[in-house]
């Protein structure tokens, strides 16, 4: 329970605290005001949203602090405005909120949507400087500060705050000023901001972002929200790639352009990189090796300078991108500018393939999170991460770099007996055993189960080719209808789907997704799933970014298949298993289909708490579960 004393302090705008969110709340409370960071691992169904916010804007309000509640989905930034919405209403106090999206998906100007983010940025930079943009123009004066035009706008906010991001793009719209300017001068006097990840992990746009709403790191408290996306979101933004097809692609703008000298450029970089591959294996459509920084250099300046390159492809890159909105030349500039960094951290990854034609690729791969995310949370007054998957918090303290922080793994507060959690050690997607036999008898349990199932069913399968694999004999053994996820596809077409699976919630129908896929995460469907069967284990493929990850953190922690190659399946299983119960009433079982999950390494990943059940006999195991009353 909280005490009288706590709950006078924090703003919780709720009738009645759910069992374990009253710890959660305490735990956040006192790490924030001893500025401690948190690490915690809170299953679905606790409330982590307000039971960080309502703390936490206590402590910001009466230390003028700024929160910044970082998540990747546009659906979390609803209910953080939500709750926020309420929180205003309950308690009556007066504070701001900013809700920005990546500046592309703000924008007015047509066409941007197409553009590459980072031909975007300079894009929108140069539209700036040559006073191109009326919505600039019609936001901040040369000297920055808010036009009229924006000034009505921030008033006409202010009305409806907390507002949605979707307020701030209507509004821009009505008064043709720039939602994200708007935006940032709302912002600049925010309590709550809520942003993407890259917003506060990426330096390039952290640092020009904090200094144009005028907040520092120190006054900030950071919340990260399904934070075991953290690291390979880091891992993304800190990685760079190029190919022989995007220099092709780069000496045929050029050639558009007519730039004689630059197509002179590009060839030289494409040289080396044939020349670099011809030390791959020929034999196989695909193969690769690691790279040093100086063989790509030594390569190039056999031909002519380094840096004279760079600093001519940068150039001519930026004057494209001026007039078509992106730059293939530019792409392949900024590419050789990074390849020049620190090899700490990073690995270096030469790779050939064969479809049609030959394709060369470069990638300098960021394997260390820390790199970005240890400053930052130094930093920061204090940080609180948080997701259902952060199991254990004590690996993601050392890959985030985290010098001192309290971890916290709470129990699931639904009853027990309205979960079963199964294992079943009968197949197996090791890529070595794959074959007909197995794939029929994955599909006969899949179909067995399924039909069993009084309601919906999700599959999830490690890749797109084993789930078309199993798919083949699933169909004709499976008595519910069957919707397969589909490669590349669309938000429209992924909520249209979402919405026919739903409606079969009473019959039963049967969804087959991938693990990484558009259905495996984040997706909300409260009393939908009865079942979900994660066949296989999504590991990483076997190939030298996998192995240079492993190397890296047994060389920093003496973890590396650990942390750099079960955990990462493990935490894509769970989070497949989590789509299943996601309210206190609903009940259903998460099957794992591997008789990999019983071997130690593995099984001992799993959260301490989820009683997991070992058996073959699935079917009297299920039928005995689902005949059990719900609690």
């Amino acid at each position: 329970m909280l005490s009288e004393e706590l709950q006078k302090e924090i703003y919780f705008p709720y009738s009645k605290v759910r069992d374990v969110q009253d710890n959660m709340i305490s735990d956040v409370y006192n790490a924030i005001k001893t500025k401690k960071h948190l690490i915690m691992h809170a299953p679905t169904g606790i409330g982590k949203t307000i039971a960080v916010l309502a703390p936490a804007l206590s402590i910001a309000v009466k230390n003028n602090l700024t929160i910044f509640y970082l998540t990747s989905r546009q659906t979390q930034h609803k209910i953080v405005v939500d709750t926020l919405k309420h929180i205003k209403q309950k308690f009556g106090i007066n504070f701001e909120c900013a809700d920005i999206i990546g500046k592309k998906w703000m924008c007015l100007q047509d066409g941007v949507d197409a553009m590459p983010n980072s031909s975007f940025h300079e894009y929108c930079k140069s539209l700036r400087d040559e006073n191109k943009c009326e919505f600039y123009s019609n936001t901040r004066k040369p000297n920055m500060q808010p036009t009229f035009e924006a000034k009505h706008a921030i008033e006409a906010l202010e009305l409806i705050s907390p507002c949605h991001v979707n307020d701030f793009i209507e509004q821009g719209k009505a008064s043709k000023t720039c939602p994200y300017e708007v935006a940032a001068l709302v912002a600049s006097k925010s309590k709550v901001i809520i942003v993407d990840y890259y917003y506060i992990f990426n330096p390039t746009i952290r640092d020009p972002f904090l200094f144009k709403i005028g907040k520092g790191l120190e006054n900030i408290i950071l919340v990260v929200d399904e934070a075991h996306n953290l690291p390979n979101r880091i891992r993304e933004l800190l990685t760079h790639r190029t190919s022989s097809l995007i220099i092709e692609n780069a000496k045929k703008e050029a050639k558009r352009y007519e730039y004689g000298e630059t197509i002179g450029n590009l060839e030289i970089v494409e040289n080396a990189l044939f020349e670099l591959g011809k030390s791959l294996a020929n034999e196989g459509l695909s193969s690769e090796r690691t790279l040093r920084k100086n063989e790509l250099v030594d390569e190039i300046s056999k031909s002519k300078g380094y840096s004279d390159i760079v600093a001519e492809l940068l150039f001519i890159g930026e004057d494209i991108r001026d007039k078509q909105k992106k730059s293939f030349v530019l792409s392949v500039a900024k590419f050789l500018e990074a390849w020049h960094g620190s090899d700490i951290g990073f690995g270096r990854i030469l790779s050939k393939s064969i479809d049609k034609k030959l394709k060369i690729s470069l990638t300098y791969r960021c394997l260390d999170p820390s790199i970005a995310a240890k400053e930052v949370i130094d930093r920061s007054y204090a940080t609180v991460l948080m997701s259902g998957t952060l199991t254990p918090t004590s690996m993601y303290k050392d890959i985030l770099g985290f010098s001192q922080v309290i971890g916290k793994e709470y129990k699931s507060p639904f009853p027990k007996r309205n979960r079963l959690n199964l294992i079943i050690p009968k197949t197996t997607t090791k890529f070595v055993e794959r074959s007909n036999r197995q794939f029929s008898e994955i599909a006969r349990i899949c179909s067995n189960i399924s039909n069993m199932v009084d309601g919906n069913s999700a599959i999830f399968f490690p890749s797109y080719d084993l789930m078309l694999s199993v798919y083949e004999f699933f169909k004709g053994n499976c008595n519910k209808p069957i919707f397969a996820e589909k490669q590349a596809v669309t938000k429209h077409d992924k909520e249209s789907m979402l919405k026919s699976f739903k409606s079969f919630k009473e019959n039963g129908a049967v969804l087959m997704g991938i693990s990484t896929g558009s259905f495996g995460e984040g997706i909300d469907m409260p009393g939908v799933l009865k079942a979900v069967i994660i066949v296989g284990l999504p590991l990483q493929k076997p190939d030298i970014e996998a192995r240079l990850l492993i190397e890296y953190y047994d060389d920093k922690f003496g973890k590396g298949f650990e942390y750099g190659y079960i955990m990462p399946a493990i935490t894509k299983c769970l989070q497949n298993a989590g789509r299943c119960i996601r309210s206190e009433t609903d009940k259903g079982a998460m099957i794992f289909l591997d008789e990999r999950y019983i071997a130690q390494g593995y099984y001992q990943c799993f959260p301490e708490d989820w009683d997991l059940e070992v058996s073959l006999n699935y079917e009297c195991v299920l039928r005995e579960f689902f005949d059990t009353k719900s609690a």
